[in-house]
């Protein structure tokens, strides 16, 4: 199973960016579309965004397209979420993930196997 560790959270205004990053433990990572979800307060935990394996495909949540970013970097095993033009309704626990099966693509929780600790993300009006 791949570890991951997710870093880059923190309080920020309304329209600032934020660059989350996700450090995966295993050189197989890269045979792993890898995903961004978010959990608020009392809400279940959504889908942001996820990134194929080559990096060649990515889908976004309606919420965000426009305003956020998923990328890669093989060579170093992390995954990236820009943030920019932050709203206060992006204001959760963000966490990243692996998917369970290598070289598949998904945007349901179900399908990701592997998770991490979580990174908070305030946004302030």
């Amino acid at each position: 199973q791949v570890q991951l560790v997710e870093s880059g959270g923190g309080l920020v205004q309304t329209g600032e960016s934020l660059r989350l990053s996700c450090a995966a433990s295993e050189r197989t990572y890269s045979s792993y579309s890898m995903g961004w979800f978010r959990q608020a307060p009392g809400k279940e935990r959504e889908f942001v965004a996820v990134i194929s394996w080559s990096g060649a495909r990515t889908s976004y949540a309606e919420s965000v397209k426009g305003r956020f970013t998923i990328s890669r970097d093989n060579a170093k095993n992390m995954v990236y979420l820009q943030m920019n033009s932050l709203k206060p309704e992006d204001t959760a626990v963000y966490y990243c993930a692996a998917h369970r099966a290598t070289l598949g693509y998904g945007v349901t929780l179900r399908e990701f196997g592997s998770w991490g600790q979580g990174t908070q993300v305030t946004v302030s009006s």
